[in-house]
């Protein structure tokens, strides 16, 4: 029993720099020999892959954001484990974490770059989809594992690590108890609902938009100014999540676009004159934040070379060491370097053979083909987990964008255009993307292993089984969506990365033109609001996606501002700040995974939606009344929240 003994709650220096000579010690202490991967854990973590996955992908596509589902998983994990009574959980619910926190990231690496495939005219096999996504994750867990130590240990306090805090927070309250279950299934059950009376019965209208007004209208069409807002509880939730600084950030390039760049192309042109705002921002706003991403990704490459030469050198240095790994203490045990080497070694020779025979059939164009997803991959890892470690959002489709620009123009050169170019630049895409937003997720699981004692090792191993089973699940559902709502044309599913990635590559590989003095202008902006401290990747993801699904995230930002400002108790507001997080996931979780409902109905030709009222203008102030009935709710009950919770 002494051996399974831990910490009743997070010791004083968990989240704080180390003073000289002292040594963090997790709740779960190095001798303790915790259950950690049992059979119900790890069934239960691949239950919460599956699902996950399922409604991460529908959100992504429809409104171009991904939830990490690290939040939701934990807090799940923790209220199964308090209704099955058993006690000492949190080492079997960091693995069911783990596992489940698989689907946000696969899901990312695939939405953000195959719909494209579609876009283009072109089909996506399920193999295609499977292999980039299992391929890419592999390669994103193995690339990342030698960082490990230097990120959660190296650099203990000094990186603050805002999700895996969250998550490591939900997942230590459980072990005492509480009522954090209640507040996310009725959460989860009102955004469920609320979205799904939109998207299934069109009950009100999804976006409000300037134009619910007579003066409106002819704002928009005479100074092509128009502001839109989507009315959806998922967004309102990931608003709050990701606070109110960077959801200003992103929502400021939505305005200089929209408000500035937007109307001025409509003044400035004849030939504009005729075309409405959102035309103008897809041909001249999205390119602009497009060569801005690209830019910020290379700044952080740049940025943290420094942490490359460090940490491989801690990875080689245990390479060539003859201490046994079973020497090591049980929170510093990973998978030995060997093993890492040759599922790298593995991973790479079934690149090649994907590549040579389900794309390419040639041995030239496939060596380049698999040498640049190795060295992105490689390059971007410690940026994506930087990004993480920082600010808890991962700037996958930004360095994506990069690889696709690299890849075409390195393909075109040797040889490689048309369709068979599009569709390998693509696929490359893929996988470099998931293995970046693998990496990028991975750091945040280990970072919460770290804090609270669980074995790296386990953690390791059974990724990869979160792996495969996610991006089975993604190739499936996206392959349902695409026949169900489809990427092109009216009420098509909106899936905004995917869409820039098509509009970067197809004049690349067609010979058509590019925007090159928009990109060039992007990347302008990104080193100027470096240089006066201004994060460039956010301000120039906020470009490219439409201003109707960036709004939301101030308006729930602002809630988690309010919230949080109303007493001068720190312990109140971080109590309100937590309950709120809560109620946020719930609107998350439940409003994707009745979006993925609504989709089998459509799927099946089940249609009840009163489309002549869901387009009126009843139908805007109707979505606007029930928005601020829900703000007001989520406000008033996060505000119930009490210290003793």
């Amino acid at each position: 029993m002494e051996q399974n003994k831990q910490l009743p709650s997070l010791p004083e220096n968990a989240y704080r720099e180390l003073r000289q000579g002292e040594v963090y010690e997790p709740m779960m202490p190095a001798a303790s020999t915790p259950a950690e991967a049992t059979p119900y854990s790890v069934t239960m973590g691949v239950i919460m892959a599956v699902v996950f996955s399922a409604a991460a992908a529908f959100l992504g596509l429809k409104v171009g954001q991904v939830f990490e589902a690290a939040i939701p998983i934990a807090i799940i994990a923790v209220g199964v484990g308090n209704l099955r009574g058993k006690k000492n959980m949190l080492g079997e619910n960091v693995i069911i974490q783990s596992i489940g926190a698989c689907s946000g990231v696969i899901v990312a690496g695939a939405i953000f770059t195959l719909p494209a495939l579609y876009i283009l005219g072109l089909e996506a096999q399920f193999y295609q989809v499977f292999l980039s996504s299992l391929l890419g994750g592999i390669l994103g867990i193995t690339l990342l594992i030698p960082f490990r130590k230097y990120f959660v240990k190296e650099m203990h306090g000094k990186y603050p690590f805002p999700e895996a805090t969250a998550t490591t927070e939900v997942l230590v309250s459980g072990e005492k108890g509480g009522k954090q279950t209640v507040i996310l299934a009725v959460a989860g059950l009102i955004g469920g609902l609320y979205d799904f009376a939109v998207s299934t019965f069109g009950a009100w209208a999804e976006n409000v938009s300037t134009r619910i007004c007579g003066w409106g209208t002819m704002v928009a069409d005479r100074f092509k100014v128009e502001f839109s807002l989507n009315t959806g509880a998922t967004l309102l939730g990931l608003g709050y999540i990701i606070g109110l600084k960077y959801a200003v950030i992103i929502t400021a390039g939505s305005c200089l676009v929209w408000f500035l760049i937007v109307p001025l192309v409509g003044y400035a042109s004849a030939d504009a004159a005729a075309l409405s705002p959102t035309e103008l921002f897809a041909m001249y706003g999205r390119p602009i934040g497009i060569g801005g991403i690209a830019m910020a990704g290379l700044i952080g490459i740049i940025r943290q070379s420094g942490i490359i030469k460090q940490a491989a050198g801690l990875a080689f240095k245990e390479l060539g060491s003859k201490k046994s790994v079973t020497e090591e203490s049980r929170t510093e045990r990973d998978l030995p370097m060997k093993t890492i080497l040759s599922i790298i070694i593995a991973a790479l020779a079934a690149i090649v053979f994907f590549f040579q025979f389900g794309i390419l059939d040639n041995w030239m164009q496939t060596a380049v083909g698999t040498l640049i997803v190795f060295v992105i991959a490689f390059l971007f890892t410690t940026v994506a987990a930087n990004a993480i470690a920082i600010v808890g959002s991962n700037p996958v489709s930004g360095m994506t964008l990069m690889t696709l620009i690299l890849s075409s123009l390195v393909l075109v050169s040797i040889g490689l255009n048309g369709t068979v170019g599009m569709t390998a630049a693509l696929i490359i895409g893929g996988v470099v993307c998931t293995a970046l937003s693998m990496a990028g997720g991975f750091i945040t699981d280990l970072k919460i292993g770290y804090w609270l004692g669980t074995t790296p090792r386990k953690q390791e191993t059974w990724k990869f089984l979160g792996t495969i089973v996610s991006a089975a699940t993604v190739a499936g559902v996206m392959i349902i969506l695409n026949k169900t709502y489809g990427f092109v044309g009216e009420n098509a599913l909106t899936a905004p990365q995917a869409n820039a990635m098509a509009a970067v590559i197809k004049p690349l590989m067609e010979g058509g033109e590019t925007p090159w003095i928009l990109y060039f202008a992007g990347a302008a902006l990104a080193l100027m609001l470096t240089a006066i401290g201004v994060p460039a990747l956010a301000f120039a993801l906020g470009m490219f996606i439409p201003m109707s699904l960036n709004a939301p995230l101030v308006v729930g930002g602002l809630v988690a501002w309010f919230v949080t400002s109303r007493s001068k108790d720190e312990a109140l507001n971080k109590a309100r700040l937590d309950r709120g997080t809560l109620i946020a996931s719930g609107f998350i979780a439940g409003g994707a995974l009745m979006g993925v409902v609504s989709a089998i109905l459509n799927f099946a030709e089940i249609d009840w939606r009163m489309a002549d009222w869901a387009a009126s203008n009843a139908a805007e102030w109707t979505a606007l009344a029930v928005y601020i009935a829900l703000i007001a709710y989520f406000t008033v009950h996060t505000l119930k929240a009490k210290k003793e919770e």
